[in-house]
C-alpha cells in the first residue's frame, strides 16, 4: 500500500513539473484562459474511454474496442439527430429536447450493449479480453462503416451543441459532466459490493470464486459499465465537433491505455485508483497541449505515447518486485 501511495504522489509531482516546464517554454499561449478551456474541453471524452478502459483492467481484462463503441454510439445518436431534429428541420423546441434525450438514451443503450457482448464473451466463453475485445473493435468499427457508408453525419440542433460547446463559469460544460462521473464512479468502487467484487476478482479471482462472488456476473457488468462510458463519450464528441464519423479518434486507444497504467492500474488487476487517473490525464494532456504549441508532428507524439507506455511498464515491474521483497524482509507491511 506504501508502494502505491507513492506512485500517486509521484505522479502528481511530475505532473506539476510538467505544467512548470509548459509555462516556463511558452508562458503567454500555454499559461492562458483559452489554453486552459481547451485542454479541459478535450479532457472529458478521452477521459470516460480512459475510465472504462480503467474499470476493465482492474478485473484484470481490457477493452480495445472502446473507441469503435464510441463511434457506433456516436453514429446512432448523430442518425436520430440529424433526421429528427436537424439544423434545417425546423422543429419545435419540444420536440428538440425530446430527440435529443431519445439519442442520448440510444448513444447509452449502445454502448451498453456493445460492452454486453464483450462480457458475454470474455466471462460465458472464456475467451482473452485483448482478443475478444480486438475483433468487437473491428465489427463495431465495421457496422460504422457500414452504416455511414464511410461518409460523417453532420448538422445537428443548436441546442445539442451547447453540450459540447457551452463554458458556464468559463469553464467547459463538458468538464462538469466528467467531474459528476468520476465522483460517481468512485462511490461504485469505494463503497459498494460492486466495486469490493472488481477488486477481488482482479487481485485474486480464485479466491473471489470461492468465497460466492459470481465472477460471471461482475465481469459482464464491468464490461457494460465500459460500454456505457463510451457511450457517453460519444454525446460529448459530436457535440463538440458537430460531426460523427466510423474513423473518429482511433488514435486514442493507446493514450487511454496509458493512461489507465500511468495512473497506477495494475494490468493484472485488482489494484489502482481513480485519484491515479485524473492525474494521468491531467499530465497527458499538459504534454499534448505543449507539443501542439511546440509545433511536434503526430508521429512523434505516439513515439512518445509508445515509449511512455513500455517505460511505466517496466518502471512498475521492478517496483513490484522490490515491493514483495519488502514484504518477505517486514511482513508487517
Amino acid at each position: 500500500m506504501i508502494y502505491r501511495n507513492k506512485k500517486v504522489f509521484s505522479l502528481l509531482i511530475i505532473t506539476v513539473f510538467a505544467f512548470l516546464i509548459m509555462t516556463i517554454l511558452e508562458p503567454k499561449i500555454f499559461f492562458s484562459l483559452r489554453n486552459f478551456q481547451s485542454m479541459t474541453v478535450q479532457i472529458p471524452e478521452f477521459g470516460l474511454l480512459a475510465l472504462g478502459i480503467t474499470f476493465c483492467m482492474l478485473t484484470g481484462g481490457i477493452d480495445l474496442s472502446v473507441v469503435a463503441t464510441a463511434n457506433l454510439a456516436a453514429i446512432t445518436a448523430a442518425t436520430i439527430l440529424f433526421n429528427f431534429a436537424g439544423a434545417n428541420s425546423g422543429a419545435g423546441l419540444t420536440k428538440i429536447i425530446t430527440v435529443i434525450i431519445l439519442a442520448i438514451l440510444a448513444a447509452c443503450a449502445v454502448g451498453m450493449i456493445c460492452g454486453t457482448i464483450n462480457g458475454l464473451l470474455v466471462a460465458k466463453m472464456g475467451i482473452t479480453p485483448i482478443l475478444a475485445t480486438l475483433g468487437t473493435q473491428g465489427l463495431f468499427g465495421g457496422l460504422g462503416v457500414i452504416i455511414t457508408k464511410g461518409k460523417g453525419i453532420v448538422g445537428f440542433p443548436d441546442l445539442f451543441l451547447k453540450i459540447g460547446t457551452a463554458h458556464p463559469l468559463k469553464v467547459p460544460f463538458v468538464l462538469y459532466i466528467f467531474i459528476a462521473v468520476v465522483l460517481i464512479l468512485g462511490l461504485i468502487l469505494g463503497r459498494t459490493l460492486f466495486g469490493y467484487n472488481i477488486y477481488m476478482l482482479g487481485s485474486n479471482p480464485l479466491a473471489a470464486r470461492f468465497s460466492g462472488i459470481n465472477s460471471e456476473s461482475v465481469l459482464i457488468r464491468v464490461y457494460m459499465t465500459s460500454g456505457l462510458l463510451a457511450g457517453l463519450a460519444s454525446i460529448l464528441m459530436i457535440a463538440r465537433v458537430n460531426s460523427a464519423r466510423s474513423d473518429y479518434g482511433y488514435t486514442l486507444v493507446l493514450p487511454a491505455v496509458l493512461v489507465a497504467v500511468l495512473g497506477g492500474i495494475n494490468p493484472n488487476g485488482g489494484f489502482g485508483t481513480l485519484t491515479g487517473i485524473v492525474l494521468a490525464l491531467a499530465l497527458l494532456q499538459i504534454l499534448q497541449s505543449g507539443f501542439n504549441i511546440l509545433g511536434a508532428s503526430s508521429f512523434f507524439k505516439n513515439v512518445i505515447w509508445g515509449a511512455m507506455l513500455l517505460l511505466v511498464m517496466v518502471i512498475n515491474y521492478i517496483g513490484d518486485r522490490y515491493s514483495k521483497r519488502l514484504r518477505k524482509q517486514i511482513p508487517s507491511l
